[in-house]
């Protein structure tokens, strides 16, 4: 039987997991942290100590629901744009007719935000 060290078990919980992912997705499409605060629905100090890793999102609530939202946005944009960041980041910014806004503000309300989640989706899928 294979021994592994105690250490080499160690799950991370998915608390853990989405926090990580939301803020990597966020860094990625160039949120500040003021803006993805707006975002997931928590203050600045909250987003610093989750950037800390001093708390994490708290499975369940809102703000991991919008978190993980904000996260499959990024995947979605990810794949369109081919892994480029600076495309996703320019396209975050730029007026869009089809959403009437700019992205980046759009998702600041919960219904923007599962806009331009379905938007990206349906983006993606085309046949």
């Amino acid at each position: 039987m294979l021994a592994f060290p105690a250490f080499a078990m160690e799950i991370p919980d998915r608390s853990q997991v989405l926090t990580r992912a939301a803020l990597r997705s966020a860094e990625r499409l160039g949120l500040t942290a003021r803006q993805f605060a707006r975002v997931i629905g928590l203050s600045e100090p909250s987003v610093s100590r989750l950037k800390k890793g001093m708390a994490g999102i708290e499975e369940g609530s809102k703000a991991w629901e919008l978190s993980a939202l904000l996260v499959r946005l990024f995947r979605a944009l990810d794949a369109i744009t081919g892994g480029d960041e600076a495309v996703a980041r320019a396209w975050m910014v730029a007026d869009n007719l089809a959403l009437g806004g700019i992205p980046a503000e759009k998702i600041t309300s919960v219904q923007g935000l599962v806009d331009v989640c379905t938007y990206l989706d349906t983006r993606r899928a085309r046949l």
